[in-house]
């Protein structure tokens, strides 16, 4: 497993819609999909308008991406104990060293 993290709600994200050379950003939340997640970028950027931007510079010409943003540890706050951070690390540690 390459990655195992949860994305963050909706609420916290953008659609770049795509119609030719035209680009439109609509805000979140979103109502939930059917529609099939054929698969994902991850990007590490300063700011979601950053993500923005290079999502607008995609190659496509219809349809649209979603982005959302990867939980980190700060997020957890409190939840994540010590005990539980220190189980975190090895896991990834361990995956690493599979890789």
């Amino acid at each position: 497993m390459l990655a195992g993290e949860g994305l963050q709600a909706s609420n916290k994200g953008v659609r770049v819609y795509f119609s030719g050379k035209e680009r439109n950003v609509v805000d979140g939340p979103f109502t939930e999909a059917k529609e099939l997640i054929a698969g994902f970028w991850i990007w590490q950027v300063k700011s979601m308008e950053e993500a923005v931007e290079w999502a607008k510079r995609s190659p496509f010409q219809d349809g649209q991406l979603e982005l959302r943003q990867v939980f980190e540890t700060e997020d957890f706050g409190e939840e994540l104990t010590p005990d539980l951070r220190e189980q975190e690390d090895r896991m990834r540690t361990q995956t690493a060293a599979k890789a």
